[in-house]
């Protein structure tokens, strides 16, 4: 039998740490609105948290392959069986 424990708590912290990511991302968005003139500061402020998530995406995928390969190296059991 699997062991739920680590299912739920993986899934509610990636659901309350993107729910955080979309607030802050937004608050920051919007206090730009407020002001005109900082439109341009509002597309750099998206440009860059775009890149941000991108990076981190990246970086979780790469280490998730780095674990892989070290595992199977090591000949450790893979199977969920």
């Amino acid at each position: 039998m699997i062991d739920w424990t680590p299912i739920v708590f993986v899934t509610f912290k990636a659901l309350v740490l993107a729910t955080g990511m979309f607030f802050a991302i937004k608050w920051h968005y919007d206090q730009g609105k407020k002001d005109k003139d900082k439109a341009k500061q509002n597309r750099a402020v998206l440009r860059a948290s775009g890149k941000v998530i991108a990076i981190f995406g990246l970086l979780l995928l790469s280490l998730g392959l780095v674990t892989f390969i070290f595992v199977r190296m090591l000949g450790l059991e893979l199977a969920f069986s």
